[in-house]
């Protein structure tokens, strides 16, 4: 396993590898091992999202948990830059509670490049958000995305 730190607008963000694929990203973690051709290629991604050039990150990613886990990431992933869902729209797909969305969504492993920050509450409500600096930076990714115009 390796981290390296990418400095971006939303804090130093800390992503894991293990085995060719992309498995944590925390705020401000320190850096461990050697960071390797992934961990260098999720850095210029970062960087690219962090200078708004790119949309969607393209990287492995494996997401520990249980299956449900994975399938509420892979909702997250699916929602195009730029918009959002509700934790209801995802629970409905899924044939969950939305209640066992939100908190799927917030243990998210791998959150700004699994887009946990794009799901909203009922109505399109600002709800938390896990990562260093909670509702505000959640709020600095959906504007930097051009979503938040609604939260003004």
């Amino acid at each position: 396993m390796a981290t390296i730190r990418v400095p971006t607008q939303f804090g130093v963000l800390s992503v894991t590898a293990e085995a060719e694929a992309i498995v944590r990203v925390r705020w401000d973690a320190p850096a461990e091992g050697e960071a390797g051709a992934l961990l260098e290629e999720a850095a210029a991604q970062i960087a690219a999202y962090d200078a708004g050039q790119l949309a969607r990150f393209d990287l492995p990613f494996r997401v520990r948990g249980s299956d449900f886990q994975r399938a509420v990431c892979a909702a997250m992933a699916a929602i195009p830059f730029g918009e959002t869902r509700t934790y209801g729209e995802i629970a409905t797909d899924l044939g969950a509670p939305a209640r066992a969305v939100g908190g799927a969504c917030g243990s998210n492993p791998i959150p700004v490049l699994i887009p946990c920050h794009r799901v909203m509450g009922a109505g399109g409500r600002l709800t938390g958000f896990s990562g260093q600096g909670g509702v505000e930076t959640k709020v600095a990714l959906l504007r930097h995305e051009g979503a938040g115009g609604f939260l003004i």
